[in-house]
């Protein structure tokens, strides 16, 4: 018998998938459920598994775009597996065959005379005035003698030879990167983007985590990261300034009585960004846990369309990267995005003298068509006013009840 293999929908609105790996070349054996090839979504990059054991047949390119429902590869369930019982292998990478260098060409060398490279004396004054060197051009005169017309038509070098390495190359980019490259560009060119700026000390943090951090990772089996923190400190301020938590409907405001947080984190196949549910009733520990669940299935390859469709709002982390400051770019349909950055030890005045403190610049970027300046700015102050002082603010003056939750 044989068994057709179609594309299977990843999820709602995706209509066309690409072909990004096969893991089995034609005319293997696969087993039922071993993953045989890799397809990237505008959204995700899942695996195909077989539907079936048998000998497969291929139908479509690595490369290839190839509609939702259309047949990929052929399996002929009544083939026998193969003595020894293996199946088939992990595609090997291709050994590309190093280039045969070609003998050096040979050519006679012209004779040369004493005038060969000999400038004439008005050559001379026109490269001097180019800070050019007579032997850096050809003469064409007699005997290689330069003249002024090729003084005149020298051009002098832009750069200095070094002798290195100037090749390149060409990649194809994967779906998913297009589509989040499209995304990018439309929302610079859709929304009305605007960033404020502040800073936060992250010494109460600092304690907190100092004092708690192993109590709470022995108890909870994930870290107190500062993700929770920042997580919860973003409700709280969605909730005083609830336009940040909308988006422009056709001619209408929608605002979320939820907070579907975004999470940009960087995946093998580039930027995925796994969303948060109902962070309003997550607690520190739910948080952490939420956020190391979704990073473990971003990074392995496993995370789907649904767990990365939605959000109302996101935050991104170029910190981990060492930014110190950034224009974080908003996530369409959403109308605001935080940026978390480094942590440097700065100077600063505190009551009257200087300290040094861990300092963090924080970003926000809006679509200023429906948030105002003094909502922007009011909601990233919350932010910083919550991370400033999260006992009370972000723990009710109940640490240990805060954790142990």
């Amino acid at each position: 018998m044989i068994l057709e293999m179609k594309v299977p929908s990843p999820g709602e609105s995706i209509t066309e998938v690409e072909i990004a790996e096969w893991l089995v070349a034609d005319g293997d054996y696969v087993e039922k459920d071993q993953a045989i090839a890799e397809v990237d979504s505008d959204k995700a990059t899942l695996e195909l598994p077989a539907e079936a054991s048998g000998t497969i047949t291929l139908k479509a390119e690595e490369g290839d775009a190839v509609a939702v429902g259309a047949v990929v590869c052929l399996i002929d369930t009544s083939a026998a597996k193969p003595e020894g019982g293996d199946s088939a292998p992990a595609k090997e990478e291709k050994k590309e065959e190093a280039p045969k260098k070609e003998a050096p060409k040979t050519t006679t060398p012209e004779a040369k005379t004493y005038a060969t490279g000999t400038a004439s004396p008005a050559a001379k004054k026109i490269l001097n005035e180019k800070g050019m060197a007579a032997s850096s051009i050809s003469g064409t005169g007699k005997d290689g003698r330069v003249t002024k017309d090729d003084a005149v038509n020298a051009v002098p070098s832009m750069g200095t030879p070094t002798g290195g390495n100037r090749g390149s190359s060409h990649s194809k980019m994967s779906m998913l990167r297009r589509k989040v490259a499209e995304r990018l560009v439309e929302a610079k060119n859709t929304t009305a983007m605007l960033t404020t700026f502040n800073e936060v000390d992250m010494s109460p943090i600092f304690a907190l985590r100092k004092e708690y951090k192993e109590d709470f990772k022995a108890k909870h089996g994930v870290s107190l990261g500062f993700m929770s923190f920042f997580s919860l400190a973003v409700v709280r301020a969605l909730k005083m300034y609830p336009a940040v938590n909308s988006m422009i409907d056709g001619k209408e405001m929608l605002t979320y009585d939820f907070v579907d947080i975004s999470i940009a984190v960087s995946g093998p196949k580039g930027l995925m960004v796994p969303v948060i549910r109902n962070a309003e009733n997550l607690t520190f520990r739910g948080v952490e846990s939420e956020v190391k669940r979704l990073a473990l299935r971003a990074r392995d390859g496993d995370i789907t369309v649904d767990e990365m469709t939605g959000g109302t709002f996101t935050i991104t982390n170029g910190g981990v990267f060492g930014s110190m400051l950034s224009t974080p770019i908003i996530n369409p349909p959403q109308s605001g995005i935080l940026g978390m950055h480094n942590i440097v030890e700065r100077p600063v005045a505190i009551d009257g003298h200087v300290e040094i403190r861990p300092i963090m610049y924080v970003a926000l970027s809006y679509d200023h068509r429906i948030i105002d300046g003094k909502e922007s700015v009011g909601f990233l102050v919350a932010v910083k006013e919550a991370l400033e002082n999260p006992i009370e603010l972000l723990m009710d003056n109940d640490v240990k009840r805060a954790l142990e939750m």
